[in-house]
């Protein structure tokens, strides 16, 4: 894979999220709870107009629709996980979610349309890191670098 482009900040990295799913006409996302569960909200926000899914972890009897509310993206009622875009979340390769690409790939084989696109939206190169980039057959990855620092009184 190839560097297309950069982005800093969180919501560049919303707007070329948003970008990369513009044709889309139904995204379901899969990754951990807790740690993806609230950045599918984030990205599912931006995209609103869109049916969205989230998966947890690779339990396909999971799928919840992603619906918006008067506070943001919530999860709703269990829905079909079929899909024209799959968006992973970098919590998957995290190694402690035991969680191994051959899995996903199981999934994507019942989920991902004919003809569909996976897309990486990660945080520290974990796909490259974790060597998912090389088993699984992404059309792009959206990744991200967090720094940060702590002020004091």
């Amino acid at each position: 894979m190839r560097k297309d482009s950069e982005f800093t900040g969180i919501t560049e990295n919303l707007l070329a999220f948003r970008e990369e799913v513009k044709d889309a006409k139904k995204i379901t996302f899969i990754g951990m709870p807790g740690v993806c569960s609230p950045f599918a909200l984030l990205f599912a926000f931006v995209v609103k107009e869109k049916e969205s899914i989230f998966i947890t972890g690779t339990d396909l009897t999971s799928a919840k629709k992603i619906i918006p509310s008067d506070q943001g993206m919530r999860f709703g009622e269990l829905a079909d996980p079929h899909a024209d875009v799959v968006a992973l979340l970098g919590g998957l390769a995290m190694p402690k979610s035991k969680v191994k690409a051959e899995d996903i790939q199981k999934i994507l084989d019942v989920v991902l349309e004919d003809n569909g696109k996976l897309m990486g939206l990660c945080y520290m190169d974990v796909f490259r890191e974790s060597g998912w980039h090389e088993i699984l057959d992404f059309d792009c990855i959206i990744n991200g670098t967090l720094t940060g620092f702590i002020l004091r009184k």
